[in-house]
């Protein structure tokens, strides 16, 4: 069912109020905002259907609503005013880009605190998406006779090594051949082709040949599993105290806990839209059930991105959220797409 204007706009007013006070809205305080232009029972008709359609709740010890993740929705996609940044914010995030980093090395890792004093919400940063890479070349060293170490140089001409020890004896001298057998046959290739590959030569070597090469192919697979790993910083979670919604110190804990000890499990869009934005039940986890998340991508390049994500009740103030963290994502695509930092004001220029 489309909804009339006025309905839209009554809606969009209790969102509003809702962030702002973080109090029931009722039909007085919606007709004042509106001038007297709508009576206070026609308000109350618009809210009683507001509500039968499902965007509105109406908590049991108020007679003012509040909105629901369907009147959320409902707002971020059609009624939310998008926001520009003023100078002073645009200000505030490019001075803490210059001020919290050294350089690009740093990036990742306090990506999610630089965000959660932009936002003054949780945060959690990951770097995510890695292309799929492979090894470039295998060399093997020998050590003695039942030691050799494996090197793995991978296509981004990344370099790791290991000492491997075998559990049978083997020919250090046949290590070449070995060397040869691994760039012909795994080198240019997935972690799962390397496993077919495996197989596919087994019949060709003795039983301690094939262990070392055994050895050598699963610390190369470990290499590229490692490479796709996903590492997830979570920063701010003190913000949590300072909301209404988590006065409730169990309620508090509970999220909290969540977002220190089930990280790994914060939402990671698959998807290259530069910003998503999740609405209590939308997110898959039952304990986010409550929250808002909004996800910002940027590029890192070399086949990788980052992520930024923001948690918060679902009373979370999107329209800034959404404006801060897109700047904030679109500032690290510049960092490393140009190797350079956004614009420095003159006053930060006199304070080096």
């Amino acid at each position: 069912m489309e909804l009339s204007e006025r309905k839209k706009q009554i809606l969009k007013r209790v969102v509003e109020d809702y962030i702002a006070l973080a109090e029931p809205v009722g039909s007085k305080a919606i007709a004042q905002e509106m001038g007297g232009s709508v009576s206070s029972a026609t308000i109350r008709n618009e809210l009683s259907e507001l509500s039968e359609l499902g965007y509105l709740e109406q908590p049991h010890t108020s007679a003012g609503r509040i909105p629901s993740p369907k009147g959320y929705r409902l707002y971020v996609n059609e009624l939310m005013e998008r926001r520009a940044l003023s100078p002073q914010e645009e200000e505030t995030i490019n001075e803490t880009l210059h001020s919290k980093l050294a350089g690009l090395d740093n990036v990742l890792s306090r990506a999610g605190q630089m965000a959660a004093s932009i936002v003054n919400y949780p945060t959690y940063a990951v770097t995510a998406g890695r292309r799929e890479l492979s090894v470039k070349r295998f060399e093997l060293l020998g050590v003695d006779e039942r030691s050799f170490i494996v090197v793995v140089m991978t296509d981004d001409m990344s370099v790791k090594s290991q000492l491997q020890h075998s559990p049978l004896p083997f020919d250090a001298s046949r290590l070449g051949d070995l060397k040869n057998l691994l760039n012909t046959h795994f080198a240019s290739h997935t972690r799962e082709e390397m496993s077919v590959h495996l197989m596919s030569v087994s019949d060709q070597l003795s039983p301690e040949l094939f262990l070392v090469l055994s050895k050598a192919v699963e610390y190369a697979r470990e290499v590229l599993e490692e490479a796709m790993h996903r590492d997830v910083v979570t920063a701010g979670t003190n913000q949590i105290l300072k909301m209404p919604e988590y006065r409730d110190i169990d309620k508090a804990h509970e999220l909290m806990t969540f977002m220190v000890d089930n990280k790994e499990n914060l939402p990671i869009p698959e998807d290259d839209a530069p910003l998503k934005i999740l609405i209590g039940p939308e997110n898959v986890n039952e304990a986010l059930h409550d929250t808002s998340v909004v996800v910002a991508s940027y590029d890192i390049g070399d086949g990788m991105r980052g992520l930024v994500g923001v948690v918060g009740p679902t009373r979370m103030d999107y329209a800034t959220v959404t404006a801060r963290l897109s700047y904030f994502a679109d500032s690290l695509t510049r960092m490393f797409g140009k190797n350079e930092l956004p614009p420095q004001s003159e006053d930060d220029k006199s304070k080096q």
